[in-house]
């Protein structure tokens, strides 16, 4: 089992057996309840001061309920989220870890208000926290955010569509940072813009997190951005997290299945190596998270299915260095994880 030690001063978010079940009713009147979906179901993993945490997988793997729910933006179901020393998923905590905890959007233009003002936009915290006590204090500090994410002051007059997108996510990154928050949640924030823009984006993030200390998770499906900017990684199947691990030890020797056929998938601009590399299939659609497999729900799809994987549920066990896998393979004999590092080191050059 992975820690979640909450004590440590270098702990600002841990999240414990989260668990985010979407009740389904029948009926117009009685709204009886036939069932629900399971879109998070046994989460855990921390955030440290200053780290980025990459959170990947497919679609409706449960990566964004997951960031919702940390925001208090979705109720869970069960679990505990603690932020800062405090149990935030307590009905006395309030709002107060609101100022400290923000989020970056995918679309930057929908979610920027196109009747707003750039300047009223990023100022709109300030505003609803009542955290300036002038006009001149407030433009001060729009005029400071702006700068923080590379946009010129005169740029507050403007409307968001006279900006491009990689401006507009500047914009919405301006607007999470007007409160000086330790966290920022980012979901898929470059997956909307042009492959040349992202790079800028990401350099932005990085920039902000070595200057102000910042905290991200970072919710994405492009493994190649989720590798540029994270420390750590935790891979999402199912509303399950079934590995967690250093940015290194998941790229360049991934234990899970499913994080093999992940890191096979992703192309290689050097032919020699693309025709070489190991390539790891998975077939089969994604099954429903209303009604999940028995025992491992990777276990339909998975190339190195065992009998045990359809009737037990693998436990995530500690493999040292704050590494985690969730799979029987290990250690079953003859297990052993697929090197990619060579892989990896030819998408860099």
């Amino acid at each position: 089992m992975i820690s979640t030690d909450n004590t440590r001063d270098d702990v600002i978010l841990s999240v414990e057996d989260l668990k985010v079940h979407i009740p389904l009713h029948d009926g117009a009147i009685l709204r009886k309840q036939v069932g629900s979906i399971k879109a998070v179901d046994g989460v855990s993993f921390t955030v440290k001061r200053g780290e980025t945490l990459g959170l990947v997988g497919e679609s409706g793997c449960g990566k964004s309920t997951t960031g919702l729910t940390v925001l208090r933006m979705q109720a869970q179901t069960s679990g505990r989220i603690v932020f800062e020393g405090k149990d935030i998923t307590k009905k006395r905590t309030g709002n107060e870890f609101r100022r400290r905890m923000q989020m970056v959007y995918q679309d930057p233009y929908g979610s920027l208000n196109p009747r707003m003002k750039v300047r009223d936009l990023v100022g709109e915290p300030l505003v609803v926290h009542r955290a300036t006590s002038s006009r001149a204090e407030y433009d001060e500090r729009v005029a400071e955010l702006l700068a923080t994410v590379g946009l010129l002051p005169y740029m507050a007059e403007r409307y968001p569509h006279e900006f491009s997108g990689g401006q507009r996510q500047r914009i919405a990154i301006a607007r999470a940072l007007a409160l000086n928050p330790s966290l920022i949640i980012c979901d898929e924030p470059v997956s909307a813009l042009d492959v040349s823009i992202q790079a800028q984006v990401v350099n932005v993030l990085i920039d902000l997190q070595q200057r102000l200390g910042l905290s991200y998770i970072f919710i994405a499906h492009d493994l190649a951005v989720v590798r540029h900017i994270s420390h750590r990684v935790a891979v999402m199947y199912l509303g399950r997290i079934v590995e967690i691990g250093s940015r290194k030890d998941l790229y360049e020797r991934p234990m899970h299945p499913y994080t093999q056929a992940l890191m096979s998938a992703v192309p290689v601009a050097d032919p020699k190596v693309e025709k070489t590399r190991p390539r790891i299939v998975v077939r089969g659609e994604v099954p429903s998270a209303l009604r999940p497999p028995s025992g491992c729900r990777f276990h339909p799809r998975c190339p190195q299915a065992m009998e045990i994987c359809k009737t037990q549920d693998p436990l995530m066990t500690d493999h040292g260095d704050g590494r985690g896998v969730a799979c029987h393979l290990y250690g079953a004999p003859g297990s052993q994880a697929v090197t990619v590092g060579e892989t990896w080191s030819a998408v860099t050059k």
